[in-house]
């Protein structure tokens, strides 16, 4: 079997855990969080449904400069609503499905880089990135739902039965 197929059945695992937990967030709610270090909520619940687009732009691109000398940043999707939040996750899905279907094995045994000013702060292949990217979706999906949990709103079944969810 191939890299890339085991990819896009976990890539699949995934979308469909972080749509669960995107359907329940609360409206009104973007601001919030839990403690001042802490990011908001709305930031958390847009990282957990934008982060399939790291996959595609892995296997896109062979950098990301998150600060680049000169430049932008990359923008911020603002979502405000869970229906936003959830077409975004479609969406990015679906380009992550296409660029693997797209691309090869051997291709992601190639390096990428991932820059802040110019400098490089990871250099790895790409099938670790990506793999690396699926993990860092379930721990921000884990982060997702402690808020959830905080602001009394219902925390989905991912990987086996909530307090909540008993669907497994």
């Amino acid at each position: 079997m191939r890299i890339t197929d085991l990819f896009r059945a976990e890539l699949d695992r995934e979308a469909e855990r972080s749509r669960r937990a995107l359907e329940r967030v609360p409206e009104g709610q973007y601001d919030w969080k839990p403690h001042d270090k802490s990011m908001t909520f709305g930031y958390l619940a847009e990282l957990v449904a934008t982060m399939p687009s790291w996959v595609t732009m892995t296997i896109r691109q062979d950098e990301l400069d998150l600060n680049p000398p000169g430049g932008s940043p990359p923008p911020r999707a603002n979502l405000r609503s869970s229906r936003e939040l959830i077409d975004a996750l479609t969406k990015q899905a679906a380009d992550a499905r296409a660029a693997l279907q797209g691309t090869t094995d051997e291709f992601l045994m190639t390096p990428w880089k991932l820059l802040f000013g110019g400098k490089v702060v990871l250099e790895q292949a790409r099938h670790e990135v990506i793999q690396d990217t699926f993990n860092h979706m379930a721990h921000h999906r884990g982060q997702m739902t402690v808020y959830l949990r905080l602001l009394g709103a219902p925390v989905p079944a991912l990987y086996g039965p909530s307090a909540d969810d008993r669907q497994f």
